[in-house]
Formats: structure tokens, sequence, C-alpha cells
């Protein structure tokens, strides 16, 4: 079930910056996975929540969730056109593979990262870095918080 949260603002106003944040999790690999992700306008201070999103996406490994956090997170985040796009991970093979660093080897993998490069050429600009798991506590919250309501829903 997707919960998905409209914070703020004008969706259609074009803004300088919007920064995205992203993470995805496996609770055994694969097991129960969930995704999280957040827009942010850094321009305020502190940088406002635009959007996020909380989901669990069934049974899945580690990458599959990372890269459908970014899948989610670039679709929401189109709703908030900027000059330039940030998009910050912690999972360096979902930002390395989108960077053209490192090859796609995994052919289950294949179609997430078109689909994840698709929505990126979508944009006016991108930005793609590697953050520690320190600095994408948000993210990394809704990705728990799914995985922790399904556990208590399922019980």
């Amino acid at each position: 079930m997707r919960k998905l949260w409209l914070h703020f603002g004008p969706v259609s106003e074009m803004r300088e910056v919007v920064e995205l944040y992203t993470d995805g999790g496996a609770r055994g690999n694969p097991g129960p996975a969930g995704i999280g992700a957040v827009v942010y306008d850094p321009s305020t201070s502190p940088p406002q929540v635009l959007a996020s999103v909380s989901e669990t996406i069934g049974v899945a490994t580690n990458n599959v969730a990372e890269y459908r956090a970014m899948i989610v997170g670039l679709e929401i985040s189109a709703n908030f056109p900027a000059q330039l796009l940030r998009v910050r991970s912690d999972s360096l093979l979902v930002i390395r593979q989108l960077q053209g660093v490192w090859k796609v080897k995994q052919p289950h993998l294949k179609p997430l990262h078109a689909q994840a490069l698709a929505l990126l050429r979508n944009t006016h600009a991108f930005d793609l870095d590697h953050v520690p798991r320190e600095k994408n506590t948000e993210a990394d919250f809704l990705v728990n918080a799914a995985l922790d309501a399904q556990v208590e829903y399922e019980q």
C-alpha cells in the first residue's frame, strides 16, 4: 500500500533546485521490502518537504528495492519542476549505474535501470550523488516505517 504525502506549495511552480532522497531496503535478501523517498525545496531554511512516500513492495532484493525507491521518487519529484533536480541515495550501486560508471550486469535490474534513466531524461537537468546512510535518515525512516507497519498489520 502506497502512502504518498504532498506537503507544501504549488505543484507546477518552477523552482531553481529540488532535492530527492531515496532509500529502499529488504529484511532478508530477498525478503519483505519497502521504499522511501523525500522531495525537498532546499531554498528554504530548513529545507521544506514537498512530498514523501513510504510503501511496501512485497518480497524483493535490496537492490530491487533501491531501484524501485529511485523510480517512485523520480515520479513524485516530476510534480515539482526545477531547473536542477539533485538526486541523492545511499545505494552506491544505483547511483554508479545511473551515472554510467558501472555496468548493469544483473538482467532483472536492467528494466529498472532503463525506467529510472528515462525518468531522469525527462528532467530539465539532474545531478546524481551517493550519500552515506547518516545523511539519508528521512528516506531510511520511511522505508522502515512502511515495513514496521506491514508487520503490525499482519499480526
